[in-house]
C-alpha cells in the first residue's frame, strides 16, 4: 500500500456534477456527456439496495444485515485488484500500523512453531521484554481466552488494544514444569522501518529497510548519520528484500537521501486529474556520490520498487538480487461512515524513465479466469540516465542477477519443521548461565541427539525419485537384473543419506548460529548472523570493492 491521502469529498463531486448539468441544459442539450454513467450508477444502487432489503427482511433464515452488506461490498471489490479493500472499524489499527508504523500492544510477534502458537520475537524496550517474556514461550491463554487451535491473527488481535490497558498471558516455558502467569500493560509500539544498520566490511555500510511507514525517511537519515559517526562510508548496501512497501511519500523521502536535489523520483497517473503528480527530490542528499547497491527479491514490492526503480533509472545505484514483485499501483484511503475506510487504487506510478512496473492486469482475464500479464518479449524498452536499457512491466529486473542460495532439502525440512528454533529452546533451558553464541562440536552432537529424539526422518529427493522409478519399473515388468540394480542403488543412497548431516554441516551451523544470536541479541543479532553466509550480500560487497566494474555496469 502506498500513496495514502484524503480524497475529494463526495459532496464536492456532487456539486460539480450538478453544475455540469445546468450548463449543458442552458446550451440546449438534453444530456451531458457523463450522464450515462451517472444514470447507470443510480440505477445499480437502486437495484442493489432493493435486493439487499428484500434478502435481509424476507430470506427464509435470519440474515445478519451488517455481515450481509459486508459480503456484498467484498463481492464488488473482488472484481477489482486485490489492493482495493474495505476496512471496517475493527481493523483500523492495521491502517495506523501501515501509515504511522504504530499500534497498541506488548511488543511480541506470534507464530506457529512445532504445531503450536509461540512467541517468535520479543521487541526491545517494551512491556513483554521488561516482564520477562522470551522467544519460544508457548501461549496457553490470553486474558480469559484459551489459545487452543486459534490462528496467529486471532491471537494477535487479542494482544493488541488501547495503550495503557492491561492484558494477562499464561505461557508454558521449556524446562519449567508449571505455567507462568504474566500481567502486562499495552503500550504504543513503534515498529521500526530500519531494522539493522552497521558496517559489514571495511567502509561498506549496510542498511536493512523492512517497510515504508511515515518515518522511513527519517530512519534512513539517522542510519546514514550513525554510519558516518562510526567511520568513512566507502560504499552502501540498501537491502529491500522482503520489503512489501508502504507509503509513496516515504519512498520519495528515502530516495531523496541519495540523489541530487531536483531529481525526478516518480510520477503517478490516474483517471482523475488530481491523481497526476510528479515527485521531485527537494533536499540535499546525505550520500550523493558514495557507491551504492540496492538488494531486491520477489518480496520487494510497491514502495520498494519505487526506490529501486528510481535509483536504477537515474544510475545512482546498481540493483542486485532477483526480480521484484511487480506492483505499480497507488492506493488512497477514503474515510467512510461509522469508522470504516476504503482503500482504493487511484493511480499507476512510473519510474523516472517513464516505465510502469505493474506485472498483472487485474481488469482482464483469459478464458480460464487467469489475470493477464505481458510476456517478456513484448515489454517495451526504456533508457536510464546513462542510456542503459530497462524494461516496463513485470517488476524491477536487477542489473546483476544473483539468485538466492538454496540451503538444500535437508535444511529446508529442518526449517519447515522449526527444529532449529525448538532445539535452541531446549538447549538454552538446560544450559542456564552465560549465553552461548558460537556453535562447537559438542552443540552439534547435542543437535544430532535431539533430531533422533524428535524422530526426524529426512528423505533426499534422489531417494524419493528412485523409489518412484522402482515402482514404475516393477509395473512395467522390467527384468530382475534391472530391478536388482535399482535395489542396490537404493541401498547406496540410503547409506549416503546417513551422511546428510555432514554434507549440510556448514548450513546447519549457520542456522543454529542465527537462532542463538537471536536469543542473545534479539532481531539485531539474528540479522547480523544471517549476513555472514548471504550470497547476495557477498556479491554486493564484491561490486562495491571493484569500482571500475561497478562504474562500467552503471554506464559511466
Amino acid at each position: 500500500m502506498m500513496g495514502m491521502k484524503r480524497g475529494k469529498t463526495l459532496s464536492r463531486l456532487g456539486i460539480l456534477a450538478i453544475g455540469g448539468v445546468l450548463v449543458i441544459a442552458c446550451a440546449g442539450f438534453v444530456v451531458m456527456p457523463d450522464s450515462d454513467i451517472f444514470f447507470k450508477m443510480n440505477k445499480s444502487i437502486d437495484v442493489f439496495g432493493r435486493v439487499y432489503k428484500e434478502i435481509a427482511a424476507n430470506y427464509v433464515d435470519e440474515v445478519d444485515p451488517e455481515k450481509f452488506m459486508q459480503a456484498g461490498i467484498e463481492g464488488m471489490l473482488g472484481s477489482l485488484d486485490p489492493y482495493t479493500v474495505y476496512i471496517d472499524k475493527e481493523d483500523g489499527d492495521e491502517v495506523d500500523l501501515l501509515t504511522n508504523g504504530t499500534y497498541g500492544g506488548i511488543g511480541v510477534t506470534i507464530g506457529v512453531r512445532d504445531g503450536v502458537l509461540k512467541i517468535i520475537t520479543v521487541m526491545d524496550g517494551y512491556s513483554a521484554q521488561r516482564s520477562g517474556i522470551q522467544p519460544g514461550d508457548r501461549l496457553l491463554q490470553v486474558d480469559a481466552i484459551t489459545v487452543g487451535s486459534k490462528k496467529p491473527d486471532e491471537i494477535r488481535m487479542l494482544t493488541r488494544g488501547e495503550p495503557g490497558t492491561e492484558i494477562r498471558l499464561v505461557i508454558e516455558r521449556e524446562g519449567i514444569t508449571k505455567p507462568l502467569d504474566f500481567t502486562l500493560i499495552r503500550e504504543e509500539i513503534q515498529v521500526k522501518n530500519v531494522t539493522y544498520v552497521d558496517f559489514i566490511d571495511d567502509g561498506i555500510g549496510y542498511i536493512r529497510l523492512e517497510r515504508f511507514s511515515r518515518k522511513a525517511g527519517d530512519e534512513v537519515h539517522q542510519a546514514i548519520k550513525e554510519l558516518k559517526i562510526k567511520g568513512e562510508v566507502k560504499g552502501i548496501i540498501l537491502d529491500l528484500r522482503g520489503n512489501p512497501g508502504g507509503l509513496l511519500d516515504a519512498a520519495v523521502d528515502v530516495v531523496s537521501k541519495f540523489v541530487p536535489k531536483g531529481t525526478k523520483i516518480v510520477s503517478t497517473k490516474g483517471r482523475r486529474a488530481e491523481a497526476d503528480k510528479t515527485y521531485i527530490s527537494s533536499e540535499e542528499p546525505l550520500l550523493q556520490t558514495t557507491p551504492m547497491i540496492v538488494l531486491t527479491d520477489r518480496g520487494s514490492a510497491s514502495a520498494s520498487e519505487i526506490v529501486a526503480g528510481a535509483l536504477q533509472d537515474v544510475d545512482r545505484a546498481l540493483v542486485v538480487g532477483t526480480r521484484t514483485f511487480g506492483k505499480g499501483l497507488v492506493q488512497t484511503i477514503l474515510p467512510l461512515n461509522f469508522g470504516a475506510q476504503l482503500k482504493i487504487t487511484t493511480a499507476r506510478y512510473y519510474t523516472p524513465s517513464g516505465r510502469s512496473i505493474q506485472e498483472i492486469d487485474y481488469m482482464h482475464r483469459d478464458k480460464n479466469g487467469v489475470f493477464a500479464t505481458v510476456p517478456d518479449s513484448l515489454r517495451r524498452e526504456f533508457k536510464t540516465a546513462h542510456g542503459r536499457a530497462v524494461h516496463e512491466f513485470g517488476g524491477i529486473t536487477p542489473d546483476s542477477v544473483v539468485n538466492f542460495e538454496d540451503p538444500g532439502p535437508m535444511v529446508r525440512d529442518l526449517l519447515r519443521k522449526a527444529l532449529f528454533f525448538k532445539f535452541v529452546n531446549t538447549f538454552l533451558a538446560s544450559h542456564q548461565g552465560a549465553p552461548v553464541t558460537a556453535i562447537n562440536d559438542a552443540i552439534l552432537d547435542d543437535f544430532k541427539e535431539f533430531l533422533v529424539r524428535e524422530k526426524f526422518d529426512f528423505q533426499e529427493d534422489t531417494e524419493q525419485k528412485l523409489k518412484e522409478l522402482r515402482q514404475i519399473a516393477d509395473r512395467s515388468h522390467y527384468n530382475k537384473d534391472v530391478l536388482n540394480d535399482l535395489d542396490l542403488l537404493s541401498v547406496a543412497l540410503r547409506k549416503e543419506n546417513t551422511r546428510g548431516f555432514d554434507r549440510y554441516k556448514e548450513r546447519i551451523v549457520s542456522e543454529l548460529s542465527i537462532e542463538l544470536m537471536a536469543r542473545a541479541k534479539g532481531e539485531h543479532g539474528r540479522i547480523e548472523s544471517s549476513l555472514k553466509d548471504d550470497a547476495q550480500v557477498t556479491a554486493a560487497e564484491g561490486l562495491l570493492k571493484d569500482r571500475s566494474l561497478l562504474n562500467k555496469k552503471l554506464g559511466f
